[in-house]
This record gives structure tokens, C-alpha cells and sequence, in this order.
């Protein structure tokens, strides 16, 4: 009934969620706090993010109560648990309490993520034919359950208290970053949920929260969607790719995937500001990272955050010497990777670059320094290449495109350009017609656009530190905006965020 209604997926980048639901809960939710319904105002923002959820699969929301409810619960019994000691001082009950929440937490994670992959590689490995589940993944749970492990280990450590029902639950919920992040901490999202500061209009926020939030609709609609075309085109047809249709296809994803995730990053961050909160940006200019440890601190912030703090550090961190070390770094990434999808792909992205940040420390240790080009050039392109494997269907159709990069699939140029550049034939490269989806110049254009876009211009967080609400301002949001929604109108269909299938 609801879809009749309104007809589409309650996307940020559909006007549905643009012109009907943000204005609903915006002049809601100040109308209520301007009559000091404060509890009102807060159960009005937790109500409009479970519609939020509800409206991409109302299947899933009795999932979304049963793990509010259920870590609310463990949390709350934490602080609170009758302990007993073992001869070594350790709070036994706790500590099993802990263990049993997180458990539960991963439990469901692994069945909805991963059961079909564990069925396929027992098919694999013993003969066997046992059905898949073909389970359909919650949105964000993924992201939900890191946010909640990490208030349950901080919770028993002591470093945050049990808050009531109705903050973990707009915590958890707040739609902004509900279904692709950032990951939140606890730490800084309640004070501002509870801070009187936040509860009238702050129209600087607002304003601020309309610029970057078109900033990061202009990145998916104009640039990433636009991309999406020659990727999806690449990797829908990897055995036959030549050499610069593969490169082609892998830049195209790498820039797609930067500038979707990167814009709805952006997005969350905006709209986010209209209510007064302040969500941890998620990127730095990545692209300009010089060295791979320089990436991770630039690309998915909040995802390395968590990682650091609750696989690296519990693991031993470098506490324990360099192999210890290595090995932990090792392990982190292999998480990151399955925590990502459930294929033998991830896993190899996961560990690639789990073996560079190794080589990397390595590489440190021994004090060799590397002209800066050099090494954005090679960083850059060992990410480009690994990217391959996130995007690829299977390991065959990735080795399919780096062959293809490397020549296996021959030199191929657009056959426009055979008579400005026929001597080319007489050094082995071909003349014809690429992908049907691509237009050559078209692609080469944006590819040349994206390269100076990451490189040589100011990222969202640079904006949103520097930004004062001139003309100029006022402009370049209007003409984001304007542009993001020529494009939208074009669409047949409205494209969702590539993280929601993580």
C-alpha cells in the first residue's frame, strides 16, 4: 500500500524522500520541540526512522525492534550485573553476559550475510547439494551491528553508561546514517541528542546541511550514476575486454564507487546538520593517499575507526612484536573484507591489502623514502586494481579484467579515431567499436574529470570547514542542486547506494 502511494524506494536521491518525507520530519520534529515536547520530539524522530526503514522492507523491521530491544537489554544489564570474581579478578558474570550479546549480535549478521556462502563452499569442498536459503539481507545490518558491538563493549569497560530505551533507539536508528553509516560511536552521538543547544533551528546548520548534502547528491547523480553505465557495461562483458576497454571499466568503478559512497556519505552528513547533529565525516580525499596506511586514514574513516578499536587493539595491536603485529593487521583486513560481502573476492580484496599495509609498515621500518609521484602512482593503482576484485561477480571474471589490463585482450581504439591515428595499426592496435553502452570520448571525458576532481579540488570536509553562506556559496549549492536534478528527472529509475548491498 505504501509504494502505491508514493510510488518508488525511499531513496535520499528521490524526490519522495526530498520533497514529502525530510520536510514531514523536519517541520515535525522543530514544531515539536518548540513546544518542549522534548521526549515527543525524539519518539517523533525514532518513529520517522523506522517508517524510513519499514518502507524498503517491512519484513525486516521485527528484526530492527527484536535487536533494539534485545542490546538495550544486555546493555542495561551490564551496568548493573551481580558479579562474581574468578581467582584472577575477572568479572565472570559480565564478561559472559558480554560475550553472550555480541554472540547473538554476530549470529545474526552471519545468517542473513553469509549462510548461503557457507552452504556453497560445503557444496564445494564435500559433493554435497544442500539448498541454498537465498535470504534477503536486512539494509544496514552491517553497519547496525558494528554500532551496537561497540556500545556493548564500551558499556561493560565502563567507558559510557546505559542510556534509556528511547536515546538507544534514535541513536540506532536516526536515519540519516541508518542504512549505510557512517558507523557512530555512542560517544558522539548522545551528548548531541541530549544537548538543549540542538533542539531549535540553527539556521547556519541548516543552511551548511543543504550545501553539503547537494554536494553529495550532485556526486551521485552526475558523476557516479554516470559511471555506473561504463562499469556495469565492463563487467558484464569481462572476458572480451581489450586493453583500454579493461582500463576503462576498472577506473570507471573506482571512481563510481568513490563518488556513491563518498555521496551518500555526504548526504547523511547534511541532513544530519538539519537537526542540529554532527555525523563523523567519512572521507579525506582518499585518491591523494600516498602510501596505503595513508588510504585507510583517508577512505571509510569510520569503518578503520571501529576496526582499530575493537578487532586491532583487542587482538594485541603492536603490543607483542613485529610478527604479532603483522599478523594482527593481517587478520583486521580479512575481517574488513568479509565484512563486506560474502565471496571468496572479498576475502582476497581483504587480504591484498592486508599484505600491502604489512609491506608498508615493512617498507617504514627500513627507512626507504619514495619520490611522492611515484608513490601515488603506484598506491593509486594497486587500489584501482584491487578494487577489481570488490566489484567483480567471481575470481575468474576479476583476472579476466587485470589480464585485459595488461594486454591479454589486445589493443583496441574507438573506430573513430582510425583516420587521425592510423599509424597505430602498424604497432599491432586495432580500430573498432567498444562496448555498446560507451561512448569513448564521453567516458574519457569523465575519466579525465574524475582524476582532476579528486586530485585538485576541495572534498566535502574541506567545504564544511571553510563554508560561510555567500553568494558564491549560495550558487554553487544552486547549481549542484539544479544539475542533480536534471539528471534525476532523466531517470526511469532511481539508483540505490552501492553500500546497500554491504
Amino acid at each position: 500500500m505504501w509504494h502505491e502511494l508514493l510510488g518508488v524506494a525511499l531513496l535520499f536521491n528521490s524526490y519522495q524522500f526530498i520533497f514529502i518525507f525530510l520536510p514531514v520530519v523536519f517541520f515535525g520534529y522543530y514544531f515539536l520541540t518548540s513546544l518542549k515536547f522534548i521526549l515527543a520530539s525524539r519518539a517523533f524522530l525514532v518513529g520517522c526512522s523506522l517508517f524510513f526503514y519499514s518502507w524498503w522492507n517491512i519484513v525486516f523491521l521485527p528484526y530492527l525492534l527484536f535487536s533494539l530491544i534485545f542490546n538495550f537489554s544486555v546493555a542495561s544489564a551490564l551496568t548493573g550485573f551481580g558479579e562474581r570474581q574468578d581467582v584472577h579478578g575477572n568479572h565472570i558474570g559480565k564478561k559472559v553476559l558480554l560475550i553472550f550479546g555480541l554472540l547473538v549480535n554476530i549470529s545474526f549478521l552471519g545468517y542473513f550475510k553469509y549462510a548461503d556462502f557457507f552452504i556453497r563452499n560445503v557444496n564445494f569442498v564435500t559433493g554435497s547439494h544442500v539448498d541454498l536459503l537465498k535470504l534477503a539481507l536486512p539494509l544496514g545490518i552491517s553497519f547496525i551491528t558494528f554500532q551496537k558491538i561497540a556500545y556493548l563493549v564500551d558499556v561493560y569497560q565502563g567507558k559510557c553508561k546505559s542510556y534509556d530505551f528511547l536515546s538507544f533507539s534514535l541513536f540506532v536508528t536516526f536515519f540519516p546514517q541508518l542504512i549505510a553509516g557512517p558507523i557512530v560511536h555512542h560517544s558522539e552521538m548522545m551528548p548531541q541528542f541530549a544537548s538543549r543547544w540542538n533542539w531549535v533551528k540553527r539556521y547556519r546548520n541548516i543552511v551548511t546541511g543543504i550545501f553539503i548534502f547537494s554536494i553529495g547528491l550532485f556526486k551521485k547523480l552526475s558523476i557516479a550514476d554516470t559511471f555506473a553505465i561504463w562499469a556495469n557495461s565492463g563487467y558484464g562483458h569481462t572476458p572480451n575486454l581489450a586493453f583500454f576497454e579493461a582500463w576503462a571499466t576498472s577506473l570507471s568503478y573506482t571512481f563510481q564507487l568513490y563518488f556513491d559512497f563518498s555521496g551518500y556519505s555526504d548526504m547523511a552528513v547534511g541532513l544530519a546538520l538539519l537537526f542540529n547533529i554532527k555525523l563523523p565525516f567519512n572521507f579525506n580525499s582518499p585518491y591523494k593517499s600516498k602510501n596505503i596506511q595513508d588510504f585507510w586514514r583517508r577512505w571509510h574513516i569510520t569503518l578503520s575507526r571501529f576496526l582499530k578499536a575493537y578487532v586491532y587493539i583487542p587482538m594485541g595491536g603492536n603490543r607483542s612484536g613485529s610478527f604479532r603485529t603483522y599478523l594482527n593487521l593481517f587478520i583486521t583486513f580479512i575481517i574488513g573484507g568479509i565484512w563486506h560481502g560474502a565471496g571468496w573476492t572479498f576475502v582476497i580484496w581483504g587480504a591484498l591489502h592486508g599484505i600491502s599495509v604489512v609491506i608498508h609498515r615493512a617498507w617504514q621500518i627500513l627507512g626507504i623514502r619514495m619520490n611522492s609521484v611515484l608513490a601515488w602512482f603506484f598506491t593509486f593503482n594497486f587500489i584501482n586494481i584491487t578494487w577489481i576484485f570488490f566489484r567483480s561477480k567471481d575470481i575468474e571474471s576479476a583476472l579476466d579484467v587485470i589480464k585485459g589490463m595488461f594486454g591479454g585482450g589486445g589493443l583496441i581504439l574507438p573506430s573513430g579515431l582510425s583516420s587521425s591515428m592510423g599509424f597505430w595499426k602498424h604497432y599491432g592496435v586495432q580500430y573498432g567499436d567498444w562496448l555498446a553502452d560507451w561512448d569513448a570520448k564521453e567516458e574519457i571525458i569523465y575519466l579525465v574529470g574524475g582524476f582532476l576532481a579528486v586530485l585538485l579540488l576541495k572534498n566535502s570536509l574541506e567545504w564544511s570547514k571553510s563554508f560561510k553562506p555567500t553568494l558564491g556559496t549560495l550558487l554553487i549549492g544552486s547549481l549542484l542542486l539544479s544539475l542533480a536534478f536534471v539528471k534525476l528527472s532523466s531517470l526511469r529509475i532511481t539508483n540505490e547506494f552501492l553500500y546497500f548491498n554491504f
